[in-house]
């Protein structure tokens, strides 16, 4: 696969795993300063690890959020958290990540997740 593939195919990924609006909004604020980076994220993130068949979108996702939860990015765990409930995650397992996360990640590292899909389930519910 060229680069242009490789994009091509990480943009129907991203699309398909975030959702059209926020892929959307996410090319419209790119930059000259930050297009290479966008580019980058689409080709590699996307369309090179994404778009593997190793592991099923339900692993790819728990897996996503545990490293999230474990390195303490709040937006990018909101949007996964978002993303994981839309494509059908339950929120019982959602919580079982979380509570792998606290022996794994810590306690403090939890806390602060289950606070945040707690907003989020809360925003999905009004």
């Amino acid at each position: 696969m060229d680069e242009e593939d490789r994009h091509a195919a990480g943009m129907r990924r991203r699309r398909a795993v975030l959702g059209e609006a926020y892929v959307d909004t996410a090319v419209a604020k790119a930059t000259p300063f930050t297009a290479e980076f966008q580019d980058l994220i689409t080709r590699y993130a996307w369309g090179e690890i994404w778009t593997r068949e190793a592991l099923d979108d339900e692993t790819r996702r728990m897996l996503t959020i545990a490293m999230l939860v474990a390195l303490g990015r709040d937006h990018e765990l909101r949007l996964h958290v978002w993303a994981a409930l839309d494509h059908g995650m339950s929120p019982d397992r959602l919580k079982e990540v979380l509570l792998q996360c606290a022996i794994y990640c810590g306690v403090p590292a939890a806390n602060a997740a289950f606070q945040i899909a707690s907003e989020v389930l809360a925003e999905r519910t009004t």
